[in-house]
């Protein structure tokens, strides 16, 4: 332990010389512009050409399976796979069923979304573990936009020709949602726009998705109580919902009432076991599809629908359905409405897929995500399909249940095929109280997620007000009004930060070249003469205006002092000018009579030029009895002196935190230069990128500023300004105030 403490605290000395950033260029430089341009064109010559290598490469980069699958290893995963991929089908069974009932359309209609994505996203894919089919929060956005359209009468007689048409009509609209949404993310793909997912930070999708639970919670009430009431949508829709469900509470329907409590008192203890017990248990207990099936059976002995007049799911056809077109002509009133369901969709199944692939160590491509489900909602839509996404409940389940690749979703396809081939018209007497139960039940991690407010709050509160401003205006306003201000507000934050950025003053850490924030380290001293700012954050026409206040306030630098400065300047480069002819006209020269001396000249000036008293040579004084111009530039730079907080002759701006500038904040740059010459501050920069320095060298602040004055480091400049400070001046005597 001691050798371990010794080798920590043994420091390391470093000596090399003072870089600026052309002298590190030069040394350590990229090669020559000529041969970047030439790298450039033969990569552009590369992506023009055409190869079977570069053919069989974007095969594989396009359809992720001719990768994977080659690689499969068969007697380590297939059995995994196989158990994860059987166990997600059967569940996919009844939440496809129930999740069409929040899409306003025919149970069957979800058969279809639970297997048609599934093979696609199989095939297009990089997520192992995510689980694509239908999901509660996309199809109650989708059955908003069905319920506008094709609003539901109340009076219609489910057996005959009429109710047929209707659903027809809502299908149409639901499919052509899925089209459209399949396009945008085709057309997002190509532009290269998979990083939009981003926007939707964590707070902001467990606050949308627990938020939305409630609205589909709210939306099934009337279902589970037998009631008979039209959908509401738009704004305060939950609100509507409900109050139209107290309203007609006298006409509940007493048996669905009975089998909506029943099944929720199986569904919740046994759910919460597979929760408790998940490492324990093979496989969850399918407790879902175990519900449907007695619920079908009790129904169909009992002729539950004819006796008590409770409402069931009807004719289911077997088979495959007939490839038809969506209803084109609503594609003007529902591209609203698609784009937030398809950043809604995209963004929980990229969320999805990222979570696994870190905890399993393997990476996803989020352009190839918008790939498979563009081409899974696009290819989709014309088998009455809607809109389709990866999905919380299954994909834990596949997970936990052992699935290792996207295998799993043949076998899950393989299920819901028996069913739809076969199984499928013996649900017809299946209850939609059942359904909606079960609708109700799968949202329990959604309302958990409340538990996660606390450690929120303790961590930043910034992201606690995000997520509880997207949650209130979801569940207030409506789903996607509600994201699309949850979104707004989250980028507000980041804006109003990077408004505020903290601008502080740096300190030297004693016989170290460190440099850290002397309002966190007291045993940080400032350097003599020398003002280290920095800036966290990047400089652009959003907070100009602060950082201009910042460095003003921390050098003292008022309009009042600057204007004093000035005219102190002006009438010493006066009586300088006189004292000068004075002396050609006695005959007397003298080359050291000067304010400045060579290295001002030569555009490395001195950073104590407004602070100190130089080269004014006491020869010169007395041989042209000038008293004057001595007496007044003392006047001048005590009144410097004074102005200067702290005697300071040179501020050093630390960009390592400013992640870009813009235009506006490249010429508050040269502003900020020409006030603090003005009044005998020079100003240094230190560690800037290459974007910011570019920029900076492009608005032409070198024009005002000394391309010497920008150091690698903090510590460079600061050693390169100390160096200045102790070199002699020739024939000149100099007066440090």
């Amino acid at each position: 332990m001691k050798s371990s403490r010794d080798s920590m605290s043994a420091s390391v000395a470093v000596y090399r010389g003072v870089y600026t950033e052309d002298r590190f260029k030069q040394a350590y430089g990229s090669e020559d512009s000529a041969n970047g341009s030439l790298r450039l064109r033969d990569k552009l010559a590369g992506k023009c050409r055409c190869s079977t290598r570069a053919f069989l490469h974007l095969l594989r980069e396009r359809v992720p399976i001719f990768k994977w699958l080659p690689r499969y290893r068969l007697k380590k995963w297939i059995v995994g796979d196989t158990i994860a991929g059987l166990t997600v089908g059967v569940l996919h069974i009844p939440q496809g069923m129930a999740f069409a009932l929040l899409t306003s359309v025919a149970p069957i209609f979800g058969l279809y979304t639970s297997f048609f994505p599934v093979i696609l996203y199989m095939l297009f894919g990089t997520g192992r573990h995510v689980s694509t089919g239908t999901f509660a929060v996309v199809s109650l956005m989708t059955g908003s936009v069905v319920e506008q359209l094709v609003p539901s009468p109340l009076d219609l007689n489910s057996s005959s020709s009429e109710a047929a048409d209707f659903e027809a009509q809502r299908i149409g609209v639901a499919s052509a949602v899925a089209l459209l949404s399949g396009i945008l993310m085709l057309c997002m793909c190509g532009l290269q726009l998979g990083f939009l997912s981003t926007y939707l930070s964590e707070p902001i999708v467990k606050a949308f998705t627990s938020a939305a639970a409630f609205h589909v919670t709210i939306s099934q009430l009337q279902s589970m109580l037998g009631l008979r009431l039209p959908r509401h949508t738009g704004t305060f829709s939950l609100f509507k919902t409900l109050a139209s469900v107290m309203e007609n509470l006298p006409h509940t329907n007493m048996a669905e009432l009975l089998i909506s409590l029943v099944c929720l008192a199986v569904l919740v203890p046994v759910k919460e076991i597979n929760r408790r017990y998940r490492q324990r248990l093979c496989t969850p207990i399918p407790v879902e599809i175990l519900t449907v099936i007695l619920a079908t059976g009790v129904a169909y002995a009992s002729s539950l629908d004819s006796s008590y007049n409770i409402e069931i799911v009807g004719h289911i056809p077997a088979g495959f359905p007939r490839p038809q077109m969506p209803a084109l002509h609503t594609l003007p009133d529902i591209a609203g409405d698609t784009v937030a369901i398809t950043f809604v969709g995209y963004a929980v199944s990229v969320s999805l897929a990222m979570i696994y692939a870190d905890k399993h160590g393997y990476s996803i491509q989020p352009n190839q995500e918008l790939l498979a489900h563009g081409i899974s909602n696009t290819i989709s839509s014309f088998f009455t399909c809607f809109p389709s996404s990866a999905t919380l409940a299954t994909t834990n389940i596949l997970e936990s249940a052992g699935g290792h690749t996207q295998l799993s979703g043949l076998f899950t396809s393989l299920v819901v095929l028996i069913v739809l081939l076969l199984i499928g018209p013996l649900f017809y007497f299946l209850p939609k109280a059942v359904l909606a139960c079960i609708n109700v039940t799968s949202l329990r991690q959604m309302f958990l997620q409340f538990q996660d407010l606390p450690e929120l709050w303790r961590i930043s509160r910034i992201d606690f007000m995000v997520w509880v401003v997207t949650w209130l205006s979801v569940v207030v306003l409506n789903v996607d009004l509600g994201l699309a201000i949850g979104v707004v507000f989250s980028m507000m934050t980041v804006i109003c930060r990077t408004q505020r950025a903290n601008c502080s003053v740096l300190g030297r850490a004693s016989n170290t070249e460190l440099y850290r924030p002397l309002e966190n380290h007291s045993k940080c001293y400032e350097v003599p003469g020398v003002k280290i700012l920095t800036y966290n954050g990047p400089i652009y026409y959003g907070n100009r205006s602060f950082f201009r206040e910042e460095i003003s306030r921390l050098l003292g630098l008022t309009p009042e002092k600057i204007r004093s400065w000035e005219k102190a300047r002006k009438a010493l480069e006066k009586r300088e000018r006189e004292a000068a002819v004075n002396t050609v006209e006695r005959g007397i020269t003298n080359t050291s009579f000067s304010l400045e001396n060579e290295f001002f000249k030569s555009g490395e000036k001195s950073l104590c030029c407004g602070l100190r008293w130089t080269a004014v040579s006491m020869d010169v004084v007395s041989k042209t009895a000038n008293i004057t111009a001595y007496f007044l530039g003392r006047l001048f730079f005590l009144c410097c002196a004074e102005t200067a907080e702290s005697d300071v002759q040179a501020v050093v701006i630390d960009c390592s935190s400013v992640i870009f500038v813009d235009v506006a904040g490249a010429r508050l740059f040269t502003q900020m230069c020409t006030e603090c010459q003005k009044v005998g501050i020079y100003v240094f920069l230190a560690n800037c990128n290459e974007s910011v320095l570019k920029m900076l060298t492009s608005s032409g602040l070198m024009n005002y500023m000394n391309p010497q004055h920008i150091f690698v480091t903090v510590h460079d400049a600061v050693m390169y300004i100390q160096q200045q400070k102790e070199k002699p001046l020739e024939n000149t005597t100099t007066v440090w105030v």
